[in-house]
């Protein structure tokens, strides 16, 4: 038995789809960990092959071809170290999420994914089946057996059991977890529960990068056989992390292992939605973005993040005023795209909205102005908006919230258009929280105060805002927080302090508004349960609880 181990874990992007390009990188990295680092083992993240998740492209059987051509050329070149690489496997009619440890040019074993999540973001039963007859996956490396469990397998006790009673002592997990807010603190106390029942060492290895609406924090994690849980690696960060691996004791000594600095609730969420940006601009060939700036907090913060994300050389702001847009809004917005470098536009909206009027007066003829006519200027911003965007290329940035989404207090084909929605799974208190974290760090504020002193406001109608037809957002956050993202009851909400009568209208407004969430921009998830992939409610629906 060799007196140590070292694991490589590339904690890195692996594009869905890109089946090609991830083959070569995975051929590459393989390489780097044997040459560069002296690794006994190198580890990639769940599914690395094909990307997580590939949704319906696991329906094709030529992609599933070319992912079975891709793992057989990586392995081939496995020579003097052995390497754990994820794709999905079929075998006849039947698809396994699968793990491959290839070595000597070969596959030499698999282990076939046994607990499959079928809940929040993942729908893995709707194309995986878990083995009847597979077991437990145990290989020697150095004279030390090594077991290996996919992402969910680990929040189950019994496939690390079963590994665990097959002759495992260290065990290699790779996962494609998500992140979400509090998802840090769960992976610890996991890791340290599995440790102590199951008395193995575990290997804890993220994937990195944000898909469409999720975003992988990477975060990886080591934990000793005797339940210690080493500091998490640095999240949102592509990296090569390293570990020696001592039998006798069941320990982990870090080798290159960069500690994440900031965990806070806010950072981590920052961070988050600034590489979801990224990656979603980068994997859709966008390289700037537009974005309306009403010198409101919305619109403020997308501004910030996107010049996070991409430099402020590829974000365009533009001011779109209206006769009834204040000053205050025009000069906040000027002076956050000077404080920022960031190009500022300007094109007043009241050509078009005229034109609107005249075209509709014959019919609007004898009635009074309302909603019509307010939501006429959010569509006037939104053709302008898009119009920007195709002729010059680059992506819009729509810069609605989660409680806007949630009440339907947006409009379609107006504010809600756009490529991509950086807040939609932030409630507006978190957005005032996000704004003003960001001002504490890095600096100079980025978000002019005036812009989070001031009452958030739609600018629709002659002295607005948004407390007209809303409650105090406090209010209105804490309701939609037990309904959506705990699925409490009417009747639990109400118990918990919230007047019956505001209760019942916010949650007929939700109910109201799920045809235009079903039309709304991706955004990335930050929340423990966020719109889109993750809540599906019917937009028929005659339940009223």
């Amino acid at each position: 038995m060799k007196d140590s181990l070292r694991i490589a874990l590339a904690q890195f992007d692996f594009p869905v789809g890109a089946l090609a390009a991830n083959a070569e990188r995975i051929v590459e990295l393989i390489a780097d960990a044997r040459d560069e680092y002296g690794a006994d083992i190198v580890l990639f993240p769940e599914l690395a092959v094909c990307g997580y998740p590939p949704e319906d492209l696991l329906l094709r059987p030529a992609f599933l071809a070319e992912c079975e051509a891709a793992l057989q050329r990586i392995a081939a070149g496995v020579e003097g170290i052995v390497a754990l690489v994820g794709w999905p496997e079929s075998a006849g009619s039947v698809l396994y999420n699968s793990v491959g440890v290839l070595r000597d040019g070969r596959i030499e074993a698999r282990y076939r994914k046994r607990e499959l999540p079928n809940y929040a973001v993942f729908d893995e039963r709707r194309y995986f089946q878990a083995d009847p007859d597979g077991g437990p996956c145990v290989f020697e490396v150095g004279g030390v057996p090594v077991g290996v469990v996919v992402c969910e397998d680990l929040w189950h006790p019994e496939p690390l059991a079963d590994t665990v009673a097959a002759g495992a002592q260290l065990v290699l997990a790779p996962n494609a977890s998500p992140f979400e807010r509090g998802k840090h603190a769960q992976r610890d106390a996991l890791l340290a529960q599995r440790t102590r029942e199951s008395g193995a060492a575990l290997v804890y290895l993220n994937l990195v990068g944000g898909q469409d609406s999720v975003v992988f924090d990477g975060a990886s994690l080591v934990a000793d056989g005797d339940g210690t849980v080493h500091p998490a690696a640095a999240a949102f960060t592509d990296q090569w992390l390293l570990v020696d691996y001592d039998p006798a004791s069941r320990r982990f000594l870090p080798v290159q292992w960069m500690d994440d600095g900031d965990e806070s609730m806010d950072g981590l969420a920052w961070r988050a939605v600034v590489r979801g940006i990224q990656d979603y601009c980068a994997k859709n060939g966008f390289s700037k973005v537009w974005l309306g700036l009403s010198g409101g907090i919305d619109s403020a913060l997308v501004l910030a993040l996107a010049v996070d994300a991409l430099g402020a050389d590829n974000v365009v702001a533009v001011r779109l005023p209206s006769r009834y847009t204040g000053k205050l809004s025009n000069d906040l917005a000027a002076e956050q795209c000077a404080a920022l470098g960031v190009r500022l536009e300007t094109v007043p909206i009241e050509p078009a909205f005229e034109g609107f009027l005249a075209a509709l007066g014959p019919l609007f003829e004898g009635t009074g102005a309302g909603i019509a006519e307010e939501n006429l200027q959010s569509r006037a911003r939104g053709a302008i908006m898009m119009a920007l965007a195709n002729k010059f290329g680059g992506l819009l940035l729509t810069t609605g919230n989660k409680s806007e989404y949630a009440v339907g207090y947006a409009t379609i084909y107006g504010d809600m258009c756009g490529g991509y929605a950086p807040l939609k799974d932030l409630y507006k208190t978190e957005v005032y929280g996000l704004a003003k974290w960001r001002n504490t760090v890095g600096g100079s504020p980025v978000i002019p105060p005036g812009v989070i002193a001031r009452a958030p406001s739609a600018e629709l109608r002659p002295d607005q805002t948004d407390q007209d037809s809303l409650p105090a957002y406090d209010v209105l956050d804490g309701i939609l927080y037990r309904y959506i993202d705990q699925e409490q009851s009417r009747e639990d909400i109400v118990g918990a302090g919230y007047a019956a009568e505001v209760v019942d209208r916010i949650l007929r407004l939700v109910r109201a508004g799920e045809w235009k969430r079903h039309q709304a921009a991706p955004g990335p998830k930050v929340s423990r349960r966020a719109f889109g992939r993750e809540r599906r409610y019917p937009i028929s629906n005659g339940f009223g609880g």
